[in-house]
């Protein structure tokens, strides 16, 4: 993407073609990511800036992708892996397929067994950090950010729609202060006050909102500067990163145990005991982490 043509260019349009493609859709620490850090009673908060697709995802780059994974324990041990629907419509996932048969079956007590293994949604973006009162030296630095659904819709609910003239409302009819504007634009966008809360065990986002739109930097050349550092989001998608479903098939049977691992166990094959009644991940994101290492630290830990 040229950087002249970012600029001119509206993104409306491209927004929310990519809303609507998601709304439609049924290892060791990376030091290019940056999480915010809490205190010991789970409250913190920092000052972003997302950021537009980046020049090493082309023209067709989008300023976020979605990752789905699934994170549950079974009789045999713990299952952890990028569900396959991350990859599109299409793509199947031996998870969710097991999840399907058991929802059908009308027993609530499967469905039980289904929300502990549902999919787990994230996204990234590239992101600059504005302010982190944590790490102060890592201001001014372009990351990669993993956030979930809250933040998104936080991000989603500012998107402009088209109005039937084809122009863009610039404000929530509902709300004359309430503006619309694209997040991502580097010109145009806004900071986003990060405000976290341990709310019952679980980080909770409510609090964060945006600043005033303004430029990421005060000159154009500058901005450019920002724009370059971006990380490519495409690579988080790439077939070739994720397992085989013939792969990802063994492991589930493996972690399902039993002496006929091509069979999904039911809640009328196990006992009350072997089953997890509460998902990790389920009813919100764990204050202790927000993507699918926290079930990697609680299989370690066991």
């Amino acid at each position: 993407m040229n950087f002249n043509n970012l600029k001119k260019k509206s993104s409306f349009d491209k927004l929310n073609k990519e809303l609507e493609k998601i709304n439609n859709k049924s290892g060791g620490a990376d030091s290019r990511f940056w999480q915010p850090e809490v205190d010991k009673a789970g409250n913190g908060q920092a000052v972003i800036r997302f950021l537009d697709a980046p020049q090493a995802d082309g023209d067709d780059g989008s300023p976020w992708v979605q990752v789905f994974g699934h994170g549950f324990q079974g009789p045999g041990g713990w299952f952890i892996d990028t569900c396959l629907t991350t990859l599109g419509q299409g793509s199947k996932c031996p998870v969710c397929e097991e999840n399907t048969k058991l929802w059908n079956s009308g027993v609530e007590a499967n469905k039980d067994i289904v929300r502990q293994r549902k999919r787990k949604l994230n996204y990234i973006s590239n992101i600059v950090v504005v302010k982190d009162p944590a790490h102060p030296e890592n201001e001014g630095k372009v990351f990669l950010y993993k956030y979930g659904k809250k933040i998104f819709d936080k991000l989603a609910e500012r998107f402009p729609k088209k109005k039937s003239d084809g122009s863009y409302e610039t404000c929530d009819s509902m709300d004359e202060e309430f503006l619309k504007f694209d997040p991502f634009n580097l010109w145009e966008g806004a900071n986003f006050k990060l405000k976290i809360r341990n709310v019952e065990g679980y980080r909770n986002y409510d609090k964060s909102e945006f600043a005033a739109p303004s430029p990421v930097a005060d000159s154009d050349d500058a901005i450019e500067a920002v724009w370059k550092q971006g990380y490519s989001l495409k690579a988080f998608v790439d077939p070739e990163l994720f397992k085989s479903y013939a792969q990802l098939k063994a492991r589930l049977d493996a972690v399902l145990g039993g002496g006929n691992k091509n069979r999904t166990k039911s809640a009328e094959d196990v006992e009350l005991d072997d089953v997890q009644t509460e998902a990790p991940f389920d009813g919100g994101t764990p204050a202790s982490d927000d993507t699918l290492n926290y079930f990697k630290d609680l299989a370690e830990a066991e």
